[in-house]
């Protein structure tokens, strides 16, 4: 069986405040971009699919992949608009695999544990995604700012990355997704929800997995790379 990672680096990262965009951006003199392929490097993975920004392929090609010794990427894509778009750019270009793993660039701390448990997930339940409980009491809100709903915590995940799925599942419902005129989603589960009949399987990511998008982000970051 051959695994792909897809590891998503296109975003802009208007949040960060930066001109650098955030999957860029210094983590104690690495890129962040580097820590995710990294591990994707030393894992069991056969290989890497890297989806960056327009006009980024080089600089990716030369400044990261080729500057840090990333074996395993066999090849850098533009990607598109929106998040979906860029990961059915890198579907595209994954070709004949059996397994994908789909992860934002800008989650430096996926470990090797969390793809082995991804990498076990997949194979039995052919959709699943990395995940932890919320510790916070969550609220739904209507439209007017007022509490509505309060979800019994106990079922509330926060969601991470990587999600990983069957290839022939994940690009059919992409393929069938992005004929449709209003394909707006968050999370590639949710592809699979809309356009299959697959059940996705939550599993255990960290607290640490966070996905690096504020000043705040990287702050707490360089704390976690400390230890």
């Amino acid at each position: 069986m051959k695994t792909t990672a897809i590891v998503l680096a296109a975003g802009s990262g208007k949040r960060m405040n930066s001109k650098v965009h955030k999957q860029y951006l210094l983590l104690k003199e690495k890129p962040i971009l580097y820590y995710s392929l990294k591990a994707f490097e030393d894992s069991a993975i056969d290989d890497i699919i890297l989806v960056v920004g327009v006009g980024e392929i080089d600089f990716c090609q030369k400044d990261i992949v080729e500057k840090y010794g990333i074996q395993k990427v066999r090849a850098i894509v533009e990607g598109g608009k929106e998040r979906y778009h860029s990961v059915y750019e890198g579907l595209k270009a994954a070709g004949e695999t059996d397994y994908v793993l789909i992860h934002d660039g800008a989650r430096p701390f996926v470990s090797q544990s969390i793809i082995e448990r991804t990498l076990s997930a997949v194979y039995e339940y052919k959709a699943c995604v990395v995940g932890m409980p919320v510790k916070d009491t969550i609220k739904i809100s209507d439209e007017h700012g007022y509490a509505k709903e309060t979800p019994d915590r106990s079922h509330v995940w926060m969601i991470q990355t990587p999600q990983a799925f069957s290839y022939p599942l994940i690009f059919d419902a992409y393929s069938r997704m992005l004929m449709q005129e209003d394909a707006r989603v968050t999370d590639d589960a949710m592809v699979i929800e809309r356009m299959t009949d697959y059940k996705v399987k939550l599993i255990e990511g960290s607290y640490q997995n966070i996905k690096i998008t504020t000043p705040e982000d990287l702050s707490v970051a360089e704390v976690y790379l400390e230890k």
